[in-house]
């Protein structure tokens, strides 16, 4: 299934489409029309909002409703979804505008034949409000069918979203918000993807078709590269199963690019826990635990696809993590790549030994900034739930930027500290470093303290955990769905904007 979008400035009811999504407000005796709704409304006797007040519709945000449109608008279909309450000066938050989208064009792509061609008639009077309309809807229409089969198989159809605006730049921001659908919709398909179709040299193969298509370069490092370069971290994680490591690095480069970022990605394309085996319980979506990985992988494409005038390089240690004879033992010691030795205590905090090895190469770059994203650990999970992502940082000011570039992109997040007086904790009797704790409680921040152990004095890092974010066990919501989510993708985009334009 494929999903194309296009910019109209006709009337939302004289269209022909399958049908029109049009945005209501809470408040008052009867939901409100929003701005874009009110020919629709109008075409209704009395109003589609007294309509919508006898089925009980409130407009509360995401609220869903659909109607028949009975021949008062060309489409035979009319969705109302709600968009809270109507603030005084009349503008609408652009985050609510995706998730309302995202849960109209879910509530049609459920349909047996699917959205099919639909009418987006939702606040959109700026460029900023197309933008995140247009994100909402591309995302909120995405499902992941690979192993469904008979009904549920994947349909072959396609869905055509025309969003009715005359904002100024209305079609530059819709190709934006295209471009990062895509990003994270391949973020979803690879962290959706079992666990034995993608095992690392399957998704280092993933990340090569990648870069032909993008123009990135590339550059793989398997498993004897990395024994002779001395990556003990990804050599030691990935020792314990038939499917080898890899490391690889992809590079995108602009001619007039005056800034470099690096991002670092987790990539255990399988984490069972190794021989600290995880409860069955706490295992069944490790599928999951190379969400950065694949969020790297797709901000790189993403980065290219827009141009941008920076200069990126994205870092994927990708290892599975299994029990075998030939597995890391609790109380062995690795040598991390540029020499600083790792006491492994538990070998289920393996994510901080893969991204270890690779923080050290990406300094080699020489970027501006460093930032790695990791479902590194389930105590932020503990601390933050599962929709908002832990940032950190080893300089107060990046910490704040890359919040509020999570901000701007409608992803929530949360600064964190890292406090010095934790470092002690991870000292070994016999390392340099042990990779776990021996303190109660903290387990995020002190993961965090141990990443900052391999960070060169003067370079700008920071760290996203994204452990719950990245992975939605519970129902759909807004533009949401269960399983993957792409946590994180949008915001390493936005860095890298950021970091052009500075």
């Amino acid at each position: 299934m494929s999903t194309t979008l296009s910019v109209n400035t006709e009337s939302p009811s004289s269209l022909d489409a399958d049908a029109v999504v049009v945005g209501y407000h809470s408040g008052g005796d009867a939901p409100e029309p929003a701005s874009g709704a009110h020919t629709v409304d109008a075409a209704f006797s009395g109003g589609l909002g007294t309509t919508l007040s006898l089925l009980g519709a409130s407009g509360a945000l995401e609220e869903v409703h659909t109607l028949a449109s009975l021949g008062a608008v060309q489409a035979p279909v009319v969705v109302a979804v709600g968009l809270g309450p109507a603030s005084a000066d009349g503008s609408v938050d652009t985050d609510a505008l995706s998730r309302a989208a995202g849960a109209a064009l879910r509530s049609l792509s459920s349909r047996p034949e699917g959205a099919g061609r639909v009418v987006l008639a939702l606040p959109a009077t700026t460029a900023d409000q197309v933008g995140a309309v247009a994100l909402g809807a591309r995302l909120g229409s995405y499902s992941f069918d690979r192993y469904r089969t008979g009904e549920k198989a994947a349909k072959d159809t396609e869905t055509t979203l025309t969003l009715i605006s005359e904002a100024d730049g209305a079609a530059e921001a819709a190709e934006r918000a295209g471009v990062l659908a895509d990003a994270v919709s391949l973020t979803r398909d690879l962290v959706n993807t079992a666990p034995a179709d993608l095992v690392p040299e399957d998704l280092a193969s993933v990340a090569q078709q990648v870069a032909e298509q993008a123009g990135l370069e590339i550059e793989v490092l398997d498993e004897r590269a990395l024994a002779e370069g001395g990556y003990g971290g990804l050599t030691g994680v990935g020792q314990g199963s038939v499917n080898p490591p890899r490391l690889v690095r992809l590079a995108y480069s602009h001619p007039e690019a005056t800034k470099k970022v690096a991002f670092v990605g987790k990539g255990i394309t399988f984490d069972s826990g190794g021989l600290s085996l995880k409860p069955a319980g706490s295992m069944d979506w490790m599928k999951s635990d190379m969400s950065g990985a694949a969020s790297v992988l797709s901000a790189l494409r993403a980065i290219a696809a827009l141009g941008l005038k920076v200069n990126v390089v994205g870092y994927l240690a990708v290892a599975e993590n299994m029990p075998s004879g030939t597995a890391q033992r609790p109380s062995d010691v690795l040598s991390i790549y540029g020499g600083k030795t790792v006491e492994v205590l538990n070998t289920d905090a393996e994510g901080r030994l893969v991204m270890a090895d690779a923080l050290v190469r990406a300094q080699e770059d020489e970027p501006d900034l460093v930032v790695d994203i990791a479902t590194l650990t389930g105590a932020q999970i503990v601390a933050l739930g599962s929709r908002v992502f832990a940032v950190m940082s080893n300089d107060d000011t990046v910490r704040e930027e890359i919040v509020s570039s999570a901000t701007a992109e409608g992803e929530a997040s949360w600064p964190m500290p890292l406090p010095s007086e934790m470092r002690s904790g991870l000292d070994s009797a016999i390392a340099d470093i042990a990779n776990i704790s021996n303190a109660t409680g903290g387990g995020m921040l002190s993961a965090g303290l141990f990443l900052q152990e391999f960070i060169e004095e003067g370079n700008k890092w920071a760290h996203l955990d994204v452990a719950g974010p990245s992975f939605n066990q519970g129902g759909p919501h807004g533009y949401t769905p269960k399983g993957a989510t792409g946590a994180g993708t949008r915001t390493l985009v936005r860095i890298a904007e950021d970091y052009a334009g500075k």
